[in-house]
């Protein structure tokens, strides 16, 4: 077996490739006929990449060639900077091209083969990232690989052709040592997975919640907010958790702490101070300098914290923040048939940042000078700048943030403020805007879905709501095939794929039955649960509870996993769980009740040993600990009177709730409740223990409180 010691050495290269003439014609090889936007970043490379597939694998097996597998994704700036340094070099191509069969992917598309090599990677080196590049043998199976390398070595690291020079070398020198080493780590892999989901799990510790918010509180930042140190990731699903957790314990600490971190992420330069939305985690501790990315997926789950802050505090300035990152979605990132697309790059014109940065030069040129005075004072605007650009051989100076530094503006100074933001945003719209990655996918559709349907209802916006229709019948009409219930995961220029995976299903289902609460269709409820019941068939475990990853017989995956950490990205065993006990309190379908708490179960360990990791799921289990109220609303939807009711149930911060009809495949009991002297009624429930009904929407929030 070959030593981890031995691949990381990297002694005098055992192959040589000579370097073809400097003059390589433009070429196009075989990921032009893709439809990943990262894949087709990459159709111009001298590399001779395959997508991941059967005649990559074919290939490497009737030729006995390793296969270098490079996973990113299209908005991935260290993904844009190893392809402008190697995999557009001739000579790193050269090598690829003679010794192995190079495999592009886009980990948005597959997460479930990125999670099993990101799973080698942080096993191997303890840490992890993207662009990540694994090489393996050609029956999939991982031997070395890390993350960004650079072209040349340096601080005592090798350069990536130093890298592939001495894998070629091992691989012709002593290939059964290297597959020795690959089977054994699959097998581990295999092992570990197997181990997991065969564990016998016991019952949920008592007070786990309150260990978990203490353990998230005593993360907090006290001067910026948020939890943790720099980098810093919003990772909504955790002041999510503490801010359910500390309302109902009457935690008025906790729950400063969530409201306060909101108030500096939305002052930051994380978000977008002139077009809206928020960016992917800022590199600082302070918020000021981000990621310019913007991902779907953030912005879903900001919206939600937003509303909830909104709804506990009272303070509108939140429910601004949650407007202002939809209106961002719908100006920037919706499909003109109404999906949502996936993200906007941080680089434009190959410098991150340029598109939202400004200088004081160009600031002094656009705005007169009272406007110039009161943007210079708001956001901190100097001649130096506060952010340095490294992304380029030859940096931009003098660049600015926009980051809220002065927030105590007069009325007249607030109006001021708006005409130059105002300016700023058509000047900045004249700019080269960062590359939009369009391509649609389900999973995080369905996030956002929820997220606007929700705040429609609560902000009382029913163009929004028309939104998250459009984006539903869209999902329905492109990505679903109602014959056979089955749900695939991208579609992109007029193709759909033919993957599914769990998020898929437990994202848009979490949304549909966010639709479903907002308009009380019976059809939207009749389509959540075609949703689960695929998800149960598909990906749940029924032995032991916890849903796979991926669904059975997938013949590229050496290993399935159950995933579990609530990241930038809620887990689907996560959202499952929740999505499927709001379900079954709509239902009354015990089967949906059994699974989510078998589910809690399975990951019993994971929740007592180290609950932070797990926010989304301890959500999950806050609403299982006891009887959710139910909000049963008789009367025909669509009705003015109706939708007071709806939106009065919505107005009040109640995670413990579900909002139902009375007519379509609701639970029994609910059918049994009718308007009264016909106008649209509301009964507040507990089981089959309801209040006085009702028909005014104050008296609604009053009992739903």
């Amino acid at each position: 077996m070959v030593a981890s010691g031995e691949l990381n050495s990297f002694p005098a290269a055992a192959v040589s490739a000579s370097a073809p003439s400097p003059e390589v014609p433009r070429l196009t090889n075989r990921l032009a006929k893709e439809k990943s936007p990262y894949l087709l970043q990459h159709r111009h490379n001298p590399v001779d990449w395959y997508p991941w597939g059967e005649e990559a694998f074919t290939r490497a097996r009737v030729e006995n060639k390793p296969i270098f597998l490079s996973i990113g994704y299209s908005t991935c700036h260290w993904c844009h900077v190893m392809e402008r340094e190697s995999f557009e070099d001739a000579a790193t191509a050269a090598v690829l091209n003679e010794h192995f069969v190079s495999i592009k992917m886009d980990r948005e598309e597959r997460p479930d083969v990125d999670k099993i090599y990101m799973t080698y990677i942080q096993a191997r080196t303890g840490s992890g990232g993207w662009p990540l590049n694994v090489f393996l043998t050609p029956d999939l199976k991982p031997f070395y690989g890390g993350t960004y390398w650079p072209p040349e070595g340096k601080f005592g690291r090798p350069g990536f052709r130093e890298v592939l020079k001495h894998i070629a070398g091992l691989w012709r020198d002593r290939p059964d040592e290297l597959k020795e080493s690959a089977d054994d780590m699959a097998n581990r892999m295999r092992q570990f997975a197997a181990q997991e989901s065969s564990a016998k799990k016991g019952a949920l510790p008592s007070k786990i919640m309150s260990k978990a918010a203490d353990e998230i509180k005593g993360e907090y930042d006290a001067r910026h907010g948020g939890f943790g140190g720099a980098p810093k990731f919003p990772r909504p699903s955790q002041p999510s958790f503490l801010l359910r957790h500390a309302q109902r314990s009457g935690d008025a600490k906790g729950v400063r702490m969530v409201l306060h971190t909101g108030e500096r992420m939305a002052a930051g330069g994380m978000h977008d101070q002139l077009g809206g939305g928020f960016a992917r985690y800022s590199v600082d501790a302070e918020w000021l300098v981000p990621h310019f990315e913007k991902m779907l997926y953030d912005n879903a789950q900001l919206v939600h914290l937003y509303l909830d802050a909104f709804l506990v505090s009272g303070e509108v300035r939140f429910a601004d923040i949650a407007r202002s990152t939809i209106g961002y979605v719908l100006r920037d990132m919706t499909h003109p048939d109404g999906g949502f697309y996936s993200a906007e790059d941080a680089d434009s014109e190959g410098h991150e940042g340029k598109f939202y940065c400004w200088t004081q030069e160009e600031l002094a040129s656009l705005l007169p000078a009272d406007e110039l005075g009161v943007v210079t004072r708001r956001y901190g605007i100097t001649r130096k700048g506060n952010f340095e650009d490294h992304s380029h051989p030859q940096p931009l100076k003098g660049l600015n943030v926009l980051s809220i530094v002065d927030p105590k503006l007069t009325p007249d100074e607030v109006r001021v403020l708006e005409s130059a933001k105002a300016r700023m945003l058509v000047a900045r719209s004249k700019r080269v805007r960062p590359h939009l990655d369009d391509k649609i996918l389900t999973s995080w559709n369905g996030l956002m879905l929820g997220a606007m349907a929700r705040a429609a209802v609560i902000l009382d916006e029913p163009k929004w709501l028309a939104a998250a229709e459009r984006n539903v019948a869209f999902l329905k009409e492109r990505l679903w095939d109602g014959q056979n219930g089955t749900l695939f995961h991208r579609w992109r220029d007029g193709e759909r794929d033919t993957v599914q995976l769990l998020d898929d299903y437990a994202f848009l289902l979490d949304g549909v039955v966010h639709l479903y609460e907002a308009t009380l269709r019976p059809e939207h409820l009749q389509f959540a649960i075609q949703i689960a019941d695929g998800l149960l068939a598909r990906f749940h475990d029924p032995g032991v509870g916890g849903f796979w990853q991926s669904g059975p017989g997938a013949k590229d995956l050496i290993v399935r996993f159950k995933e579990e950490y609530d990241g930038a990205e809620p887990s689907g065993n996560s959202v499952a769980t929740l999505a499927l006990l709001r379900l079954a309190s709509i239902t009354e379908r015990g089967e949906y009740r059994q699974a989510a708490e078998q589910t809690l179960r399975y990951f019993s360990d994971r929740l007592a040993k180290a609950p932070q990791t797990v926010p989304y799921l301890l959500q999950a289990l806050d609403f299982s600990v006891e009887e959710p109220k139910r909000v049963v609303i008789a009367g025909a939807e669509g009705e003015a009177a109706t939708g007071r009711l709806i939106k009065a149930a919505h107005s009040v911060y109640q995670p413990r709730r579900v909002i139902l009809g009375t007519r379509g495949p609701v639970e029994p009991f609910a059918r049994t409740l009718s308007a009264k002297e016909d106008q649209p009624t509301a009964y507040v429930c507990t089981g089959t223990a309801c209040q006085p009904p009702t028909r005014d929407p104050a008296k609604v929030m009053a009992m739903v409180k």
